[in-house]
């Protein structure tokens, strides 16, 4: 299978296409209003941003798998599950991750890492007990899916600005309470506050990219679940996967949910999953409607749908 396969698809590609194009035009008007605000500083913060981003591209498997809990595990420890780690980047002809597992009844598994030769594929304790080998199959291909479409890459790029804008909205906060940002293109005394141009600028640039980030962040999961059921053959077992997962979910403890909470956006199934939040403030696209998708792949490909 050729790698530019995973996730191929006209209308998903346009619509991912389409949103990272307003993205990029609002990180343009966002820079050329500060540019225009700004005689200083800017560099400065441009500087900060890009050191924040280059830690956090260049260490995110090992900031994930450490905030996850996750211990790096060898063929001995868990064979099956590297056997079943190397048969399937043997079909999507990918380097093999490192293995991970998360001591946790939370069913779950994500994906991290930079590119091929630095990522890692964690799985909890949880979702190898309660899933079928088949269906952990195709938590796993999906995962692997994530790392062969650079998915650390794209959203360390597509937030790059928007870290900017949140450190300028701090910056901006801490200069109307104490007297900062006094230089800008205009110092007359009727003038608008530079720190309040930069604090309403950035917030409105926070607001509008977080959005639109998480757009493309679910479209991510959209074109994960199609990378799955293209190396695996057989979407119905990621959609029952995915059932059980979500199922599991709702049936650990509260406090047990909170302790995993943070990973929410890396996890294959998020632990609100379940949340009624506006749909354009979710990490991953409603349950119902991956199931809907993968039942239309499954009829393409002439498979059972359950």
């Amino acid at each position: 299978m050729k790698r530019k396969a995973y996730g191929r698809d006209a209308g998903l590609s346009l619509r991912m296409l389409l949103t990272g194009s307003m993205l990029g035009l609002l990180y343009v008007l966002f820079a050329l209003v500060l540019f225009y605000v700004l005689n200083a500083g800017l560099v400065l913060m441009l500087v900060i941003v890009g050191v924040i981003a280059f830690v956090q591209y260049f260490t995110s498997d090992k900031i994930a798998l450490r905030a996850a809990g996750a211990k790096v595990v060898e063929r001995d420890e868990a064979p099956e599950l590297h056997d079943m780690i190397e048969r399937l980047c043997a079909m999507a002809d990918l380097s093999k991750p490192r293995v991970a597992v998360i001591e946790s009844e939370v069913p779950n598994a994500f994906a991290t890492g930079r590119n091929q030769k630095h990522a890692a594929v964690a799985v909890t304790t949880g979702l190898w007990n309660r899933l079928e080998p088949k269906e952990v199959e195709g938590v796993l291909a999906h995962e692997l899916s994530h790392i062969a479409n650079r998915d650390v890459l794209v959203m360390t790029v597509a937030s790059f600005f928007a870290m900017l804008a949140a450190l300028l909205t701090r910056f901006g906060l801490y200069s109307g309470m104490f007297g900062g940002f006094g230089g800008g293109r205009d110092n007359n005394n009727n003038s608008v506050p530079v720190w309040l141009i930069i604090l309403v600028v950035s917030v409105v640039t926070y607001f509008l990219s977080q959005i639109l980030i998480l757009a493309i962040s679910r479209y991510r999961e959209y074109a994960a679940d199609r990378g799955s059921a293209l190396i695996t053959g057989a979407p119905e077992y990621l959609m029952s996967a995915l059932q059980k997962i979500a199922s599991g979910i709702t049936q650990i403890p509260q406090q047990d949910l909170r302790e995993v909470e943070g990973m929410n956006a890396f996890f294959i199934v998020p632990t609100n999953w379940r949340s009624r939040a506006g749909a354009l403030f979710l990490t991953h696209p409603p349950l119902e409607k991956r199931l809907a998708a993968l039942g239309e792949i499954a009829r393409e490909m002439g498979r059972p749908v359950a």
